[in-house]
């Protein structure tokens, strides 16, 4: 029994040995290993540890959801946030309307007490555009109303912001609309608030040109522009567009207009005005209407009338010539 038990133990101890010294030497490769520099250890140390270390994203899930949470809790923050500046400016979205509605019913009785009286003439039909021009040369739009609708040659035509052009031709069920920004096209501007006078030019481009200034000087940019109404082509006061300086540093206008979407299109109708018949009348007032034949008014000597007095006896009328007397007669 002894003997088995000592011969146990003369197996394994060298066994142990063999086995610490095997350890020693992993230990010192190793150790050698992530002590070498040099490219082809690198990647095998690369390859090692991408072999040997376990995938701990299991780990980090908790960490992820959790950061998550708190992302969500401030974006729901964020929300919170915006949601009460919006109701703000609702809230002053609602002030403004009542200052509106106010003020607007305190411009309709103010007009009522001046008895303002409106262009009755000046309303409006609205087409749809049927078609686009498409070239580079005229630029024109194709509306669905015509000579049914009353549309006359020369009204202007808006988008709901500003002006776009003018009719240019009228059909029984359509009608054409000449573009500001064609080359043909010349209207009468006025730029505010200088009050000069000028002509938008189209020349194919998005930015007309202004022409015949007199104080080009005196304009800069975002200065505004309406039409004039000289010539009877344009209603006065139509919104154009803004005053900008051109890349050529020609001035040019920023049309209002959106011409990229010009689906709906506003044609303004604008009659003549009646001629005035007697415009003299206006100007100068009408001359006294002449005495009667063989009457004329009392004679007044040319020295003027004498001082009056108390004491002095009553002067006789001496008769004239004309059967009128020479002392006036209060």
């Amino acid at each position: 029994m002894a003997r088995a038990r000592y011969e146990t133990e003369d197996f394994t101890r060298p066994l142990r040995r063999v086995l610490v010294g095997l350890l020693v030497l992993f230990l010192l490769v190793i150790f050698l290993i992530w002590r070498i520099d040099s490219p082809r250890v690198e990647r095998f140390r690369t390859a090692l540890m991408d072999r040997v270390v376990p995938d701990m994203s299991w780990a980090l899930v908790p960490v992820t959801k959790a950061s998550g949470m708190v992302e969500n809790f401030q974006s729901y923050g964020r929300l919170y946030e915006q949601n009460q500046e919006l109701r703000d400016e609702l809230q002053q979205m609602k002030a403004w309307k009542e200052a509106a509605l106010q003020l607007e019913q305190k411009n309709a009785r103010l007009l009522d007490l001046n008895n303002v009286r409106l262009d009755p003439m000046l309303t409006q039909v609205t087409g749809q555009v049927l078609a686009d021009s498409g070239s580079p040369f005229r630029q024109s739009v194709l509306l669905n109303v015509g000579q049914r609708d009353g549309i006359r040659d020369g009204w202007g035509t808006m988008d709901g912001i500003g002006l776009v052009g003018r009719i240019s031709g009228v059909g029984d069920r359509t009608s054409r609309v000449l573009l500001l920004t064609d080359s043909s096209s010349r209207i009468p501007v006025v730029v505010q608030p200088s009050g000069l006078k000028g002509i938008l030019s189209g020349d194919n481009s998005m930015y007309p040109a202004l022409d015949y200034l007199e104080h080009p000087d005196q304009l800069s940019p975002g200065d505004r522009v309406v039409t004039a109404g000289d010539g009877g082509v344009f209603p006065g006061g139509l919104l154009v567009g803004e005053v900008v300086l051109g890349a050529d540093k020609r001035l040019r206008v920023n049309l209002a207009a959106d011409y990229q979407r010009l689906e709906y299109l506003r044609v303004l109708r604008s009659y003549a005005s009646a001629p005035i018949s007697d415009p003299g009348a206006l100007l100068v007032p009408e001359p006294p209407k002449p005495l009667p034949a063989g009457f004329q008014g009392p004679l007044l000597p040319a020295e003027g009338l004498p001082a009056a007095t108390t004491d002095a006896p009553t002067a006789t009328a001496t008769p004239v010539e004309d059967g009128t007397t020479g002392v006036r007669s209060d």
